[in-house]
């Protein structure tokens, strides 16, 4: 139940942890206390006669603990929530930092919906192992030892009877809990694959409608659902259980107190404040065990949770962002000349490389298309450009530089990416252009969205550049999401463009829309395009074909035709997309 991994995350709460642990302390000794006043009160009024005045500073003492444990017990919730939302925070801040560095090179191989649930559930299970069982496993090791060190002095029988008893509670705890953590791991997992299945079928429900196939993915998620359900009834079996059988225990222990110690009163062995004392205590004695006893499964669901989050978290991210080599941003727009020496990569769980020993030549700026079938290498090039991942062998120069010199976040502000699909948040049109350059006033978005050809629809909108995009760019048409992430290119005037024919998805007439747009965005530019389409491979100054993570090819349109090789088969599946 417990690992370095969480316990480092208690540091940045180290404070409000200490104090939660302190408080519940604190109120455990004045329990102890109270009972022994309480006891005193009793023996008091009913063996010795005494009057409401003479027992008056008694019940005042009395009075006092009282409200001392309510300011505790008030103190105790509110250090342990702050000690939960500090956790939280961190846990969250860690894991998003994390992903992000990893980058679409981990995130495409994953299912959203299991991730967001490993960010959302995943860090909400665990408050409760911070505000409620790790200080409770202190409070359990501490006040019955108090106990034990006061009643062991007053009464050696009972003493002994205590520690006896005392360590069946946990071992019954961990003797069930042990098949309560299996079954939470499931459970946990579970709900992993449910939230990622009903993400999936929620993001394709058009398409699922479409097919015709929306009734049976709904049957689907209901058996998912289903197992969940029967899953989560197992945890909650085993966790009544182990509260049956805890509650029995503690109260049987109490019995076997409250039996020895009536004997020894029946036969005037004990005197009556000491055992009323000890009788009082002993539920005492035994309620930060048998609470332990409850909260260990609220424990072992924030156990379960940490364990995806820390095995996320155990993922090196693919770029080293330790380097501290830099290039200085030049103050005019420069251009790149980019040389890959033999570069492979393979992609983790995979057995064939990506790319294997690829030796090219992008030159300064010029247009350089790539042309491949599907699974050659042209994803992955580009995400070595975008430095999503680092090469597992060979060298990216830029210029004379190595690529893996210049930090990834100041490498990116020279890079501009327009992809196939670009990606509009549920904000405004102006936060998603100024994705690309955040300090941009509304004139440089004017004058961005100019030349990308989409004023005229700013114009139409009801809020001009205030408008919602709606989730995923919903409300506006996929012409006009490939015209903001064009605008989006203008607006960061990078020196570099890395393209995946955006005007791929296109019918033809919006394609020769955009394409005037696209060439003005290109001049003067160092550019690499993934190529679709003839009329952009065609404009390039250089096409490198590429085959089983290689170029093959390489040369102009008019060169490789003359060759008659791997280009003209390629050129022909172009053709007929």
């Amino acid at each position: 139940m417990f690992s370095r991994p969480l316990f480092s995350l208690a540091r940045s709460a180290r404070m409000a942890l200490t104090l939660t642990i302190l408080s519940n302390f604190l109120t455990g000794l004045l329990t102890i206390s109270q009972a022994w006043l309480l006891a005193q009160v009793i023996n008091a009024v009913f063996l010795r006669g005494q009057t409401l005045t003479q027992v008056a500073p008694l019940l005042w003492g009395l009075l006092a603990i009282v409200i001392f444990r309510a300011a505790f017990i008030f103190g105790s919730e509110v250090n342990a929530n702050r000690v939960a939302q500090t956790v939280k925070t961190e846990m969250r801040s860690r894991l998003v930092t994390h992903l992000q560095a990893l980058g679409p090179a981990f995130t495409q191989n994953e299912r959203t919906g299991e991730l967001a649930t490993a960010a959302l559930e995943g860090v909400e299970a665990l408050e409760a192992y911070f505000s409620q069982y790790l200080p409770q496993v202190v409070l359990a090791a501490s006040i019955p030892l108090s106990v034990l060190l006061i009643v062991f002095p007053i009464d050696l029988l009972t003493g002994i009877v205590f520690l006896l008893t005392a360590p069946l509670v946990p071992f019954f705890m961990i003797l069930i809990g042990k098949s309560g953590e299996a079954l939470t791991g499931r459970q946990f997992a579970m709900l992993g694959r449910l939230s990622a299945h009903f993400f999936d079928v929620l993001q394709g429900i058009t398409t699922l409608k479409i097919l015709g196939q929306a009734k049976s993915q709904a049957q689907v998620i209901e058996q998912i659902g289903e197992r969940y359900r029967q899953v989560t009834m197992q945890v909650l079996r085993v966790t009544f259980l182990s509260a049956l059988a805890l509650e029995l225990l503690t109260t049987l222990s109490t019995a076997i107190v409250a039996v020895e110690i009536g004997f020894r009163l029946l036969y005037a062995r004990m005197d009556f404040l000491p055992a009323l004392f000890i009788l009082v205590l002993a539920p005492d004695f035994y309620l930060p065990l048998r609470q332990l006893g409850l909260k260990y499964h609220a424990g072992m669901n924030g156990v379960t949770a940490a364990g995806r989050i820390f095995q996320i978290l155990a993922m090196g991210a693919e770029v080293d962002t330790g380097k501290t080599d830099k290039i200085a941003k030049p103050a005019n727009r420069p251009t790149f000349d980019f040389r890959f020496l033999s570069v492979s990569y393979t992609y983790p769980g995979r057995d064939t490389p990506a790319l294997n020993g690829l030796t090219c030549h992008l030159p300064a700026g010029q247009r350089t298309a790539l042309v491949g079938a599907s699974g050659a290498g042209k994803s992955t090039l580009a995400s070595l450009l975008l430095r999503f991942i680092e090469p597992a062998s060979g060298q990216i120069l830029v210029g004379e530089t190595p690529l893996a010199q210049i930090p990834p976040e100041e490498w990116r502000q020279f890079v501009a990416w327009v992809p196939q699909n670009p990606y509009l948040f549920q904000d405004t049109l102006a936060a998603n252009l100024r994705l690309a350059r955040p300090d941009a006033a509304e004139s440089d978005l004017v004058t961005a969205c100019e030349q990308a050809g989409l004023m005229e629809f700013v114009a139409g909108l009801p809020q001009s550049f205030e408008t919602p995009l709606g989730e995923r760019g919903a409300l506006i048409s996929g012409g006009q999401a490939q015209r903001v992430a064009l605008a989006r290119a203008f607006l960061k005037n990078a020196p570099f463009l890395l393209l995946d024919e955006p005007t791929s998805s296109l019918d033809p007439a919006l394609e020769a829309a955009l394409e005037a747009a696209v060439q003005k965005l290109l001049a003067g530019r160092t550019a690499l395009i993934i190529a679709h389409r003839l009329a952009t491979i065609y404009q390039a100054d250089q096409i490198l074909v590429l085959d089983a993570g290689q170029v093959v090819e390489s040369g102009t349109h008019a060169e490789l035709l003359a060759k008659n090789g791997r280009y003209v088969r390629q050129l022909a599946v172009v053709s007929d997309q």
